[in-house]
């Protein structure tokens, strides 16, 4: 404990008081909450959760340090962190350095000690609204100048984030091998571990940014829609781009955010979860085999099932809330999950998609 106080408001005017852990200053964001129980280090720096305060509902997060192989991206990506408590020791051989170091060197303002099963439950029960975390404004005075800034922030409903988080260059993944099937991947905020699953099964990766228009996208044998933050409605450049790179008829695969824009290029619709899908025990059904996957999750916006045009079928549901979990076009090698399938929570469950991946990749290179 630092006996520094700070507080997390949220755009009702509900406070939560607390001890700061992270950097001193105040920030903002969508306040929203994650389920899992480890995972905290992917869970920072994964770009997805750009805009976001994070709200753990695991009691103690850090036990474990922090590593540096396990981050999703070469910076804490979170708007702000809490938890019940964050321990400053850690017990982990792979550990390099404890959590609250990592939190202040990237100037990320945390908060501990505040009652985050309260905090959970307004947030499932209201939904996900607009906050902000300060070890500045925690007096009576200073949380009212705190919610009148809050009010100022603008919504996630129509953020474009995928736009500020991704590569402004195209870079090779790994080194180029002749006669690999070669993959354009278009990161709206990809996870590196993502890259290593699509390396791990012989593809030749190429990252490109959000913004690649398709003409620039030629003389691949398939395409990789990445994870990524915001609204997907907000991206109408990138869905038009998708469009293109499903009219060449070669294999397409979507995660995430990169399921909802393909949703948005083949005529669906997309629509603002209450709370949103936030961690690793998300139960989701294949609709052909009727297996049931553990899935890892972390999205605010889903694809309407009702929406889905003719030609796209429906293949996997959420057990907990019934929303569209993945679609494909019928009769084409162009499909999409909304779930995190290198995660791994399962852990094996969601390598077929891979792997499906792969073989439809290696079908157009043996064409």
């Amino acid at each position: 404990m630092t006996d520094v106080p700070a507080v997390l408001v949220l755009e009702d005017g509900r406070a939560f008081e607390g001890e700061a852990f992270g950097a001193p200053g105040t920030a903002f964001g969508e306040v929203v909450f994650n389920t899992a129980m480890s995972g905290y280090e992917e869970t920072l720096t994964d770009p997805s959760y750009r805009g976001q305060i994070v709200v753990m509902t695991a009691s103690h997060v850090g036990n474990t340090g922090m590593t540096g192989e396990d981050a999703e991206s070469d910076r804490i990506q979170v708007a702000g962190f809490a938890a019940r408590h964050f321990p400053e020791r850690f017990s982990n051989q792979r550990g390099k350095q404890t959590l609250g170091e990592t939190l202040r060197e990237a100037g990320t303002v945390a908060i501990h000690g505040l009652d985050t099963r309260a905090l959970v439950r307004h947030l499932r029960s209201l939904g996900a609204m607009r906050g902000g975390v300060s070890t500045e404004h925690v007096d009576d005075a200073g949380r009212a100048r705190l919610l009148a800034r809050v009010l100022e922030q603008p919504p996630m409903t129509g953020a474009a984030l995928a736009l500020e988080v991704g590569t402004r260059a195209p870079y090779q993944w790994a080194s180029h091998a002749p006669g690999r099937p070669r993959v354009a991947a278009i990161d709206y905020g990809i996870k590196r571990n993502i890259l290593r699953n699509l390396e791990r099964r012989g593809l030749d990766v190429t990252v490109f940014p959000a913004t690649t228009p398709a003409a620039e996208l030629t003389g691949f044998d398939g395409f990789f829609l990445s994870n990524g933050p915001g609204d997907p409605a907000a991206l109408p450049a990138c869905v038009s781009t998708i469009r293109t790179l499903v009219e060449t008829g070669r294999p397409l695969f979507g995660i995430c955010l990169g399921h909802q824009l393909l949703g948005l290029a083949l005529g669906a619709r997309t629509f603002k979860l209450k709370f949103g899908h936030r961690g690793v025990n998300h139960p989701v059904k294949d609709l052909a085999t009727g297996a049931v996957s553990i899935t890892s999750q972390n999205h605010g916006f889903a694809v309407d099932p009702l929406s889905l045009p003719a030609g796209l079928q429906l293949t996997h549901v959420n057990l907990n809330d019934g929303t569209c979990e993945g679609f494909r076009v019928e009769g084409r090698p162009v499909f999409a999950v909304q779930y995190h399938p290198e995660s791994a929570p399962g852990p094996h469950d969601s390598d077929p998609l891979f792997d499906e991946f792969t073989r439809a990749l290696g079908a157009v290179r043996a064409a």
